[in-house]
């Protein structure tokens, strides 16, 4: 094969006079009478080679096997770089000032029909996308998503490594100690009849780290969690992990805005206001109805409970006594008809709502069905509240503050688009520690069950749980959780008793966790940590639907890789040698 000495990304006009040696895939090709062009592509970019314009070479025998090329053939070619004449120089690709006029080339491989246009990805369906997921990197798209995401890896390291974090690897075959979701589990040939487990997250292990006495740690690493799949999640994903010793809320919060802050400047030239806001878990779900807001939507929500008591409107005062009475405002909203309003309430009723109610705000004042209901002080202490002006629109849910948080929290982001380039990020601080299990009515973490409780709150652990608040620290960018991270639990005595809140028995902890809770007893230090999903943070920074559209070969939501078959059976022996046996249940024949 021809050696190579540049890319077909790097040429330009500088370049002309030079011999040059190029190889690629064809991305397309035209015949012009008696000369060939060929746009010639590498991960790198693209350059114009042209066949019958070198002197030196044999023009006939060239164009005869460049008539023989076809899409995604596979080059290498030699040439002159010379300048395009005027008026034919394309000014969208860094190349398009010069082409190649080609003297030799080598034909380096064949391409088979395509299965789909590739100039034409998005009439393709997801399943052949990813059946042919290396055609779709050739594309461009996908190419440069794995490219960026390549370089938020290399600025992550350099950013850890510059303020004294070590890259510490931690295992991925270990015990199962499940976190939430279940846990993938790989069966132990050499152990039978005893399993690994994947881990869900380093937990952990980035722990013992820290009491083994590595103050800075962090990680990029491979997690799996076996759960049903949504656009935001894989099987196997990518986690940004760290963890740090003798530290508190604030020296975390500082060390990743300062990282985030430089993501943005170095990968997207784009200046974030920092410090971040922050906002307490209780402020964010009055007044946004979410514990991850989107800031770029100005619409709040307001409580009108105490208002709604003093009304003779049935559904708000029996609301008021139970629940609350929560609302927003939509400005200029003339154009909201009565058929938007009851597609609103279709809308909002799988969420748990009875009904939404409205009243707009006309020249003449507060109108709506339900206004008979309220007298003229009610009317203006509504709308002194929401501070409405003629042309505004106000929706009221009147039910159990679960179900005014999730359908006011739909409305906001239904009835306002954001501008997308636009980065909002805030911290959310001050979780509950613990939310009653719906089914069993125990305490369950909201975190984790090794996060620590605000020192503030220690005492009621004995008296009243479910007010104690968690030393957990979130952080959203624009309306997505993109990570989250606490201050651990490093005294014994205390995790004991976060499990007996849990109803974890001390042979049941120390079957799962024996190996922290050991260490725990050997002088841990006060430490904390956080971790990011970083293909959910580089979704956010390009824009992206989906984490799959930055992650070569992603799973179906059926974890299924139609590239690869995975997951697929095995051979008999292979079950023979680890012990096991199945017991698949038939699907029945229908009729």
């Amino acid at each position: 094969m021809l050696k190579l000495t540049h890319s077909c990304g790097s040429l330009r006009g500088s370049d002309a006079g030079k011999k040059v040696s190029l190889a690629g895939w064809v991305s397309s090709w035209r015949d012009h009478g008696g000369v060939v062009f060929i746009d010639i592509r590498d991960i790198s970019g693209i350059t114009q080679i042209v066949f019958g314009r070198d002197e030196s070479a044999d023009n006939e025998e060239l164009l005869e096997r460049a008539h023989l090329l076809r899409g995604e053939y596979v080059i290498a070619v030699s040439g002159e770089v010379i300048l395009r004449p005027e008026g034919t120089r394309n000014e969208k690709i860094p190349t398009g000032e010069i082409e190649v006029a080609v003297s030799s080339m080598e034909l380096l491989n064949t391409c088979r029909e395509l299965p789909f246009d590739m100039k034409n990805m998005d009439a393709v369906s997801d399943e052949v996308r990813l059946k042919y997921r290396y055609l779709e990197m050739r594309a461009g798209r996908l190419k440069d998503n794995i490219i960026f995401k390549h370089k938020l890896f290399q600025t992550t390291r350099n950013f850890f490594s510059d303020n004294g974090f070590l890259e510490i690897e931690t295992p991925f075959l270990t015990k199962s100690t499940p976190e939430g979701a279940r846990d993938f589990l790989v069966p132990s040939r050499l152990n039978p009849g005893n399993f690994y487990a994947l881990p869900q997250s380093p937990q952990l292990f980035k722990q013992l780290l820290m009491i083994g006495g590595f103050m800075r740690y962090f990680q990029i690493v491979r997690c799996f969690r076996d759960e049903d799949l949504r656009q935001d999640r894989q099987p196997e994903f990518t986690q940004l992990d760290l963890e740090m010793s003798f530290i508190d809320e604030e020296d975390i919060k500082n060390i990743l805005q300062d990282y985030v802050s430089l993501l943005f400047k170095e990968l997207l030239d784009i200046e974030l206001k920092t410090p971040f806001p922050e906002m307490t878990y209780a402020d964010a779900m009055l007044r946004f109805g979410s514990d991850k807001p989107d800031l770029r939507n100005p619409i709040e929500i307001k409580d009108i409970t105490d208002i709604a008591a003093r009304t003779d409107f049935k559904v708000f005062k029996q609301a008021a006594e139970k629940g609350v009475v929560r609302g927003i405002k939509l400005s200029d909203a003339e154009e909201i008809s009565l058929s938007t309003i009851a597609a609103l309430t279709k809308e909002v009723a799988p969420l748990g709502a009875k009904g939404l109610a409205w009243i707009r705000h006309r020249e003449e004042g507060l109108h709506s069905q339900i206004t008979k209901f309220f007298s003229q002080e009610i009317l203006s202490e509504i709308s002194e509240r929401f501070d409405t002006v003629p042309g505004d629109i106000l929706f009221f849910i009147a039910d159990t503050e679960e179900v005014a948080c999730k359908s006011l929290s739909y409305l906001r982001d239904r009835l306002f688009t954001p501008d997308e380039n636009e980065f909002r990020l805030l911290w959310i601080v001050d979780y509950p520690l613990f939310e009653k299990d719906s089914d069993t009515g125990a305490w369950i973490p909201i975190h984790h069950p090794f996060t620590a409780p605000n020192p503030e709150d220690v005492e009621l652990l004995n008296t009243d749980p479910g007010s104690v608040r968690s030393r957990a620290y979130d952080l959203v960018l624009n309306g997505s959780e993109i990570g989250g991270g606490s201050i651990r639990i490093h005294s014994m005595e205390l995790q004991k008793k976060i499990f007996n809140l849990l109803n974890i028995s001390d042979e049941e902890a120390d079957a799962k966790f024996g190996f922290l809770l050991k260490g725990l007893e050997f002088g841990a230090p006060p430490h904390g940590g956080f971790a990011f999903g970083v293909d959910r943070l580089a979704t956010k920074m390009l824009g992206l639907s989906s984490i799959r559209d930055l992650i070569p070969f992603p799973k179906t939501q059926r974890a299924y890789s139609p590239l690869s078959g995975a997951p697929s059976t095995v051979e008999f022996e292979q079950l023979t040698e680890l012990g096991l046996k199945l017991d698949v249940p038939t699907k029945k024949k229908e009729d």
